[in-house]
């Protein structure tokens, strides 16, 4: 167990495109964490068009960890969302990254706190399953990033559509991760494996 002054630092990234709704419904969930420990969330809006950049810049206001950035359009860019996490792995300042979807909010505001008792000197990588009906987070632990690597570059082509069946039945049944925290210096290595 890792005591208050020893638990890790958390950069938490999320990558948003025309979703001012989940923005303003969820965000806030991630904003508002007990926990002990410094944390920041950095939002890149991949040049949404509605108004999710309004709703961000409301909630700077209020938040002052929050971080916000995007990312410009081109007609013809390639792997958006990878991009969109690789800006807010170098913009983070802290010893662990937190790759969300602001569709899929943490279920309390001890969700932080669960991921720092997880996060131990051995562990490179956790895998975070959440279940909305029972309220709860069950996660999945990795010594190095190559344990993880072949379920994480197939659950992000199943998420893309690329993935065959077999695996897209595994994931299903072992459900497909809804989050993902990485040591910070292993974050851009991690991101590799994300093929859009």
């Amino acid at each position: 167990m890792n005591t208050p002054d020893k638990r890790p630092t958390f950069s938490i990234i999320v990558a948003v495109h025309d979703q001012e709704q989940e923005v303003a419904q969820n965000l806030p969930i991630l904003l508002t964490q007990q926990y002990d420990r410094d944390f920041e969330v950095i939002v890149v809006d991949e040049s949404s068009t509605d108004g999710t950049a309004d709703e961000l810049d409301r909630m700077k206001a209020d938040y002052p960890h929050l971080y916000t950035t995007f990312l410009p359009h081109y007609q013809f860019q390639q792997n958006r969302r990878r991009l969109a996490l690789s800006i807010g792995v170098k913009a983070a300042k802290h010893q662990w990254v937190v790759f969300a979807d602001i569709a899929s909010p943490p279920p309390s505001e001890l969700w932080l706190a669960e991921l720092a008792e997880a996060a131990t000197a051995s562990t490179t990588l956790l895998l975070g399953y959440i279940n909305a009906k029972k309220g709860n987070v069950r996660l999945q632990a990795y010594e190095d990033l190559e344990q993880a690597s072949r379920l994480v570059s197939k659950a992000e082509q199943w998420r893309e559509g690329t993935g065959s069946g077999s695996w897209r039945r595994h994931l299903l049944r072992g459900g497909n991760y809804n989050f993902m925290a990485v040591r910070t210096d292993k974050g851009p290595e991690t991101l590799q494996l994300f093929k859009h």
